[in-house]
């Protein structure tokens, strides 16, 4: 269950932030494997799924250590997304997100793999782990409020996408917080004017009928997929064939993340 105040800004403003979330423990843990994963994987980091100029990127992050499992079936976690997206939904991608230092591009205002609401209602849904603090000036998102509810992407709307918009609200917080959003809202990445590198990880979440934006089943070794518990199994839908039907086609899968 969560409070009511969190259930009212999910869905009026869109978004909730959660301070205090990550354990100190897994907090170091999580940065600890991916730094060494950025260190691994050198210029082929992210190529899963997207690399982005100005940020360094990682994706199939459940794939690349014990610790991310500690993440993404947190109960605590899925009651918030459970507001968004009903009580049929699952890991549509557990990536992270880098800004370089004195990178001065942001991202344009989006909704994540450019979703609209449908018959059903909202379908996609984000949640931000701040693994660094997020300051005003080190790159972190701006979401413009209530926008999940206009059944329209940013660019039928606005003449430019890298502007600043007048209600626009930044999300920031010290490392640990995490930010459960409806990834219908209008958000994006604002540049990082620091000498130091931003850290985030994603973890993005899509209703049960809709593709996830990367197919777990195809990307999860077997070992792993065989030694996982039965609620890790089906937040995945490693058994579901109508999973496999709307995420094996690859072109069904897009979107900014």
């Amino acid at each position: 269950m969560i409070a009511s105040d969190a259930r009212e800004q999910l869905d009026e403003l869109g978004y909730v932030v959660l301070e205090h979330f990550i354990d100190p423990e897994l907090l170091n843990g999580l940065k600890s494997r991916i730094k060494e994963l950025f260190e691994i994987e050198g210029d082929q980091a992210g190529a899963e799924f997207r690399q982005e100029e100005g940020s360094g990127r990682l994706a199939n992050l459940v794939n690349k250590g014990d610790v991310f499992l500690e993440t993404f079936g947190d109960p605590r976690l899925l009651d918030h997304v459970r507001v968004v997206l009903g009580d049929r939904f699952k890991l549509s991608s557990l990536n992270a997100r880098n800004v370089n230092p004195r990178w001065d591009q942001p991202q344009p205002l989006h909704a994540d793999m450019g979703a609209i609401p449908d018959d059903s209602g909202y379908w996609v849904c984000n949640s931000v782990w701040m693994l660094d603090d997020f300051t005003k000036s080190n790159g972190p998102i701006r979401i413009i409020p209530g926008t999940h509810k206009l059944g329209k992407l940013p660019q039928d709307e606005l003449d430019d996408l890298l502007a600043s918009h007048p209600d626009e609200v930044l999300l920031t917080g010290k490392a640990g917080t995490v930010v459960v959003m409806n990834a219908h809202a209008w958000h994006g990445g604002l540049p990082n004017q620091t000498d130091k590198s931003r850290l985030a990880m994603h973890a993005f979440y899509a209703r049960y009928d809709k593709p996830q934006q990367q197919y777990q089943k195809e990307l999860l070794d077997q070992e792993l997929q065989d030694s996982l518990s039965g609620d890790l199994r089906e937040l995945l839908t490693l058994d579901d064939p109508l999973n496999d039907q709307v995420s094996r086609n690859p072109e069904t899968r897009s979107g900014f993340l």
